[in-house]
């Protein structure tokens, strides 16, 4: 799946040599692409620049990435953020989502993965900028909230569209229950864990998924989309 062209992302990290790899990376997948060594200068490029996606390092010399996550906010612009951090802590992960941010991500992490998020934030805050996504045998339409099956509209409920499109944006990629239930139902969700278990298997009976070869159960793990 390719990112579409005109998509703007702004990366913020004082660590130059991350700064370089996202930036080549990304710039590959046709994105739009600005970096900012410090929260000070991404505050004065996101200015000019008006970036679609934020990237920003929490952990920063000066401004830091939950500064500059607020100071965007604040802005009223429509901006989806992604923070990254070295440290694995739910104080942070609540810090940064309570802010403001979209998603949160552990230091060291993938490419694919990032561009995954990146894809996700895009198809749920701007779905006019990707228009129609192909993966694999899954096409899925944001503005007709619709996802095709090789070739048959799938009849889904809301959350089920929901649920079914964050899988196959982060097709390959292996997503907990904690995750999944953060990302579709919200992480201040209140139910059981219980009701991903019902959701997949409503979406695998109306893919024809009996043997579970495109939603895979890796036990203990969570759920894995293969475009089969």
């Amino acid at each position: 799946m390719k990112a579409a062209q005109g998509v703007r992302l702004l990366l913020v990290d004082d660590e130059p040599h991350i700064l370089q790899f996202l930036e080549l990376g990304l710039i590959n997948e046709g994105f739009e692409v600005k970096t900012a060594p410090d929260g000070a200068s991404a505050i004065a490029i996101a200015a000019d620049f008006k970036p679609h996606v934020a990237i920003l390092d929490v952990m920063m010399p000066g401004m830091d990435g939950f500064e500059v996550c607020r100071y965007l906010r604040s802005e009223e612009t429509e901006i989806a953020v992604i923070m990254l951090t070295a440290k694995d802590e739910v104080d942070d992960r609540v810090k940064g989502l309570s802010i403001g941010a979209d998603d949160y991500m552990v230091k060291p992490f993938s490419f694919d993965e990032l561009l995954a998020r990146i894809q996700a934030r895009l198809r749920n805050q701007f779905p006019g900028l990707l228009g129609e996504v192909r993966c694999g045998p899954f096409r899925i339409d944001g503005r007709r909230k619709e996802i095709r099956h090789r070739d048959e509209v799938l009849e889904l409920s809301p959350t089920e569209y929901e649920l079914l499109q964050y899988l196959v944006i982060n097709h390959g990629l292996v997503l907990s229950k904690p995750m999944i239930l953060d990302k579709v139902w919200g992480y201040d969700f209140g139910g059981e864990e219980n009701i991903v278990e019902v959701y997949i298997r409503s979406l695998r009976e109306k893919l024809g998924d009996k043997e579970h070869r495109i939603i895979r159960t890796l036990r203990g793990a969570g759920y894995r989309v293969d475009l089969l």
